[in-house]
């Protein structure tokens, strides 16, 4: 039977239509294909500089003395004290994990892979938590602390502040079970690790009481107020924190109490480290003096051996 001109004409716009799907397809295809390969470029560079960052076989002991130098780059504005102690104390130091929200604190990664917080940052932030500590009296909030580096610090504290201290295990408990023989109510709370110090931070989370928590670059900020930044494994950084927090609470409530020094805080003495140049430029120079007495005393030895020829 012979087509008619309608049957004609469908058929044409039936292969018009399956064609311009063909061709949808396959445009859609090759886009997919593109941002397919985009996005395997851009994985290979991130981890091209990650393997940068974290290279296993740079010299460490370089970088770390490189640390000071680079902190000076950033500009001393410290304000509550000499920007040598925040790098005597490596309260600038990091760890080698960075969570999201302690990502903005951080002004470069170490090449040994450690973060290096902002020294301007610590500096700020460790001044308004000072700031909103100083409206508390010293029976209305309570300082936890687990980490043993810091009970030192934390104790002295305590004994020039009037401050109430939890060290080793913070009792579960001891601010929202009113059936506790100990149970008390407080009005603020300050831990110095959100991890460690967790059954405090949930207990303070349940009662609605305000946190003060130093926080490492491994740690989530999540339920923490004022967020103090620093370095929270350390005897000598947490030492600088509460010998900086004495200092200025004692101010505000006119506490009369001769304040230790800060290496008493610390527990050790602290020691600002030469740069590593200085110290071969003075080694080169011992060597070189050594050398040419050396050669003096041979010269002065074939002198005396040709004057007895």
């Amino acid at each position: 039977m012979p087509k008619t001109k309608k049957e004609e004409l469908n058929e044409e716009n039936e292969s018009e239509s399956e064609d311009s799907q063909d061709g949808e397809e396959e445009s859609e295809t090759e886009e997919e294909e593109k941002t397919e390969k985009e996005i395997k470029i851009e994985r290979k560079n991130s981890k091209k500089k990650e393997d940068s960052l974290t290279s296993p076989d740079l010299d460490v002991k370089e970088v770390k003395e490189e640390d000071a130098k680079k902190l000076k780059e950033i500009g001393n504005e410290t304000v509550l004290t000499s920007l040598e102690d925040y790098i005597k104390t490596a309260a600038y130091l990091g760890t080698k994990v960075i969570t999201p929200t302690m990502r903005k604190y951080i002004y470069r990664r170490r090449l040994d892979g450690l973060a290096i917080l902002n020294t301007n940052i610590v500096d700020k932030k460790l001044k308004e938590a000072i700031d909103f500590i100083c409206q508390f009296k010293p029976e209305e909030w309570v300082v936890v602390c687990k980490r043993d580096s810091g009970w030192r610090a934390v104790k002295m504290f305590s004994e020039l502040t009037g401050v109430r201290v939890f060290t080793k295990k913070y009792p579960a408990g001891i601010i929202t079970n009113t059936t506790l023989p100990n149970f008390f109510e407080t009005k603020m709370m300050m831990v110095c690790d959100p991890w460690l110090d967790r059954n405090a931070l949930s207990d303070s989370t349940k009662v609605n009481v305000p946190v003060v928590g130093v926080c490492d670059t491994n740690n989530n900020t999540t339920n923490i107020d004022v967020v103090i930044i620093a370095n929270n494994k350390s005897n000598k950084s947490l030492g600088l924190i509460f010998w900086l927090l004495a200092r200025e609470y004692m101010k505000h409530w006119k506490i009369k109490k001769e304040l230790p020094s800060l290496e008493d805080f610390a527990g050790e003495r602290l020691i600002l480290e030469e740069p590593k140049k200085k110290r071969k430029a003075k080694q080169a120079e011992k060597t070189l003096k050594s050398d040419e007495q050396k050669i003096e005393e041979k010269m002065k030895g074939l002198g005396r051996a040709e004057e007895g020829v």
